[in-house]
């Protein structure tokens, strides 16, 4: 059960977000320009508040305070959001290959033995065979280190290896990836 305090806190910080909400969603919006994330950037920026209320009600303006911390949301999705696309403008970048009479049960089997594969290995041994990426860029993509991209690339063929028999397991991935037009290269 709350005290008096905690009462008193609630009823404050409800008038509060009574009074602030509409404009701080407003805020959110004209600094995305996302009129979907607004409303979500305002409500976590008014719990983030919430958390810290007591220093926040203390302040001389709270209500600046509360803009500060809608702006920073704002900033970081806004920084996410770029570092998504360079993730996206890295897979599509690449120049397509069309292949004539693709081995199309080639492609199939190495395809379901993808899928077979964990996220994280399987992203590994697509963009480095598929999209001919280096590890530093792979590593940027998936947002982890070289050593990282090293590992769950070498663990990925070795068990696209063993669901696809031990020889030349490699190629016949290369080679299928590059068949569906999807891609070309070795590793670097």
């Amino acid at each position: 059960m709350g005290t008096v305090v905690d009462d008193a806190a609630s009823v404050e910080f409800h008038a509060f977000f009574e009074r602030h909400y509409a404009e701080l969603s407003r805020l959110a919006h004209l600094l995305t320009g996302e009129s979907d994330a607004a409303d979500d950037l305002a409500a976590d920026a008014l719990l983030a508040l919430w958390h810290r209320w007591d220093r926040v009600r203390a302040a001389d303006h709270p209500a600046a305070y509360a803009r500060g911390v809608v702006a920073n949301l704002a900033r970081t999705r806004i920084r996410s959001a770029v570092r998504e696309r360079r993730r996206i403008a890295l897979f599509w970048s690449q120049r397509e290959e069309k292949v004539d009479n693709p081995d199309v049960a080639g492609v199939v089997d190495v395809q379901e033995a993808l899928r077979r594969l964990p996220f994280r290995k399987r992203a590994c041994v697509v963009l480095r065979h598929a999209f001919d990426l280096s590890e530093k860029d792979t590593a940027l993509a998936l947002g982890v280190s070289v050593g990282t991209v090293k590992s769950q690339t070498s663990k990925g063929m070795a068990e696209l290896q063993r669901l696809l028999g031990p020889q030349n397991a490699p190629l016949k991935v290369h080679a299928a990836m590059a068949r569906t037009g999807e891609a070309g290269g070795r590793d670097r």
